[in-house]
């Protein structure tokens, strides 16, 4: 079964139900619920314990795992959304490990990593981030690099945060880690092509046992982007396969 979260402004929500009436022509639907909720802290008490999940905002994620409680994560993002101010689509992952809904956490392709304001932290505990361009951070008054997918092999990084999850893990793919031309998240996008995504979710098929995963972020805008619902049809066939 496939549940459906329409959850977060009105371009998130009529994204999602577009989605929904996109795989239904396609014929990649089946059996499929919808849960509707206007609050994050209602949805770990309305979604069923499921294996594919559809969502809007981002944010609906921590609901989820709030309901299953994964051990590990591994998240797909342009965001590293590790941001420990309030909770928000931003930080819901942040939040989600210091309150014990998932022990340990990846974040996978983010290029948007600093803080938004001098009073945000950026949560670094019990998770490892591996951006998608060359980034730096100071470890003991010295500037190191991060392992990154712009300069070093996806296999040997995939296998890092295998070492470091585990075997079983829930996976989160926002489909705003996809460049602009794709045209299905509202805000900030990230730099891979559908080609480099379907091969980094590749690589954690392989290595991974994906109890859960969702697909988040999804808006309205995807309704006017061919790019765009090839992108999705092709993530949710990879993923349901």
């Amino acid at each position: 079964m496939v549940t459906f979260i329409p959850f977060g402004e009105r371009p998130n929500r009529e994204g999602v139900l577009y989605v929904l009436k996109l795989l239904q022509r396609n014929n990649l639907l089946e059996d499929y619920v919808i849960v509707e909720s206007s609050r994050v802290d209602l949805i770990s008490d309305r979604v069923p314990h499921d294996n594919a999940y559809i969502i809007g905002e981002h944010l609906a994620t921590y609901g989820i795992i709030e309901k299953l409680r994964p051990a590990s994560l591994v998240s797909i993002d342009a965001h590293t959304d590790l941001m420990h101010d309030f909770l928000d689509h931003g930080s819901w992952l942040a939040y989600a490990l210091e309150n014990r809904f998932v022990k340990r956490a990846a974040v996978l392709a983010p290029v948007l990593m600093i803080p938004s304001t001098e009073r945000t932290q950026l949560w670094t505990r019990r998770v490892k981030i591996f951006p998608a361009l060359l980034r730096s951070r100071k470890v003991r008054g010295r500037w190191r690099a991060y392992r990154n997918l712009q300069t070093n092999d996806l296999p040997g990084i995939v296998d890092e945060a295998r070492r470091y999850l585990g075997e079983e893990i829930y996976l989160t793919v926002d489909l705003d880690v996809l460049r602009p031309e794709y045209r299905i998240a509202r805000f900030q996008h990230g730099e891979l092509t559908l080609e480099d995504l379907l091969k980094v979710l590749e690589e954690v098929k392989k290595r991974f046992k994906i109890t859960a995963f969702d697909i988040a972020e999804v808006s309205d805008r995807i309704e006017r982007s061919r790019l765009g619902k090839k992108a999705f049809v092709e993530v949710f066939q990879l993923l349901m396969g």
